[in-house]
């Protein structure tokens, strides 16, 4: 059974479709033998990825970001804290990752969705490990406030590769985080008071304007599809599904290593397999970069 020809004929559209339902495998792989995925990419290829900043108008920081249909909306809120006593002189930030039934037909109503927690995790700690953000910049008062950035990010359309768009939605967030001015001021006992609440508004705010945060570091990450001899990049929910082992690969912006990760899988992750993701991800971190500053230079422009 061949694939639909250059004239569309209708009834071998069907019979792909049918062939498509029945033998998903067989007609993944008939493809992968072509070296491309059913939506005529190549297989080392990524979706089409867009990046919006300020999709949230009152968020402090907000970005929707698109990889092929699968979208996620990332909010920042900043709030004032009392820092611990460990890190007197650090902010920290709060990460949350939502599912909500609406995102994909395999998520129920009345619980979050298996794959939200996991991912959740998985931000919070490459967002930490690759050293994007100096925590110390967060700081107000050293050992009496710091502010604390509340990551909210909303799956509205899951289709494989959830961790890729999370991440960049939030590192877009990021980019577009303003911290608010102003906010705290200190009394006459040394204490914190929130300026706006109390009335305080002629007291010498802690801090004076607002403030891009400096990122450094900036994570991006590829997932990719091992099946027998073949990597498929940035694959579908469908294609994640079919083609169970599943290869995450996080640099930053100077291609260094932040993270590997490999949730089991029928493929056993060779070094000439996982060689080969790293590299797929170096040239989806220039692309990804490239879109990043492409929406950046358009926020200035506007």
């Amino acid at each position: 059974m061949g694939l639909p020809n250059a004239n569309g004929d209708l009834s071998t559209e069907v019979e792909v479709d049918a062939f498509r339902r029945l033998f998903p495998l067989h007609f993944y792989e008939k493809h992968l033998l072509e070296s491309i995925s059913p939506d005529a990419r190549p297989l080392g290829r990524a979706r089409e990825t867009t990046i919006a900043l300020g999709a949230v108008a009152s968020a402090n920081g907000s970005a929707l970001a698109k990889i092929g249909s699968t979208t996620m909306l990332a909010a920042i809120k900043m709030k004032v804290m009392t820092p611990s006593l460990e890190t007197p002189d650090e902010g920290c930030i709060v990460i949350d990752f939502h599912m909500p039934p609406i995102c994909s037909p395999i998520v129920r109503p009345g619980g979050p969705a298996e794959a939200a927690p996991v991912v959740a995790k998985q931000l919070s700690d490459t967002i930490l490990s690759s050293g994007m953000i100096n925590l110390k910049e967060l700081s107000l008062v050293s050992g009496k406030a710091a502010w604390m950035a509340y990551l909210d990010i909303y799956c509205l359309d899951a289709d494989g590769a959830l961790f890729d768009t999370a991440l960049l939605s939030a590192v877009a967030a990021f980019s577009h985080l303003e911290i608010p001015v102003p906010v705290v001021s200190l009394n006459d006992d040394g204490k914190i008071v929130l300026s706006e609440e109390q009335g305080l508004s002629d007291r010498e705010p802690v801090n004076k304007e607002k403030r891009k945060i400096n990122l450094s570091s900036i994570p991006f990450s590829l997932t990719c599809v091992l099946h027998k001899n073949y990597i498929l990049a940035d694959p579908t929910a469908e294609e994640e599904s079919i083609m169970d082992t599943i290869v995450t690969v996080v640099l930053d912006s100077s291609s260094q290593l932040v993270s590997l990760h490999k949730p089991g899988g029928t493929v056993l992750a060779y070094t000439s397999a996982i060689q080969d993701c790293i590299a797929l991800t170096r040239q989806r971190v220039k692309e990804l970069q490239k879109i990043l500053e492409e929406a950046i230079s358009g926020m200035e422009v506007d």
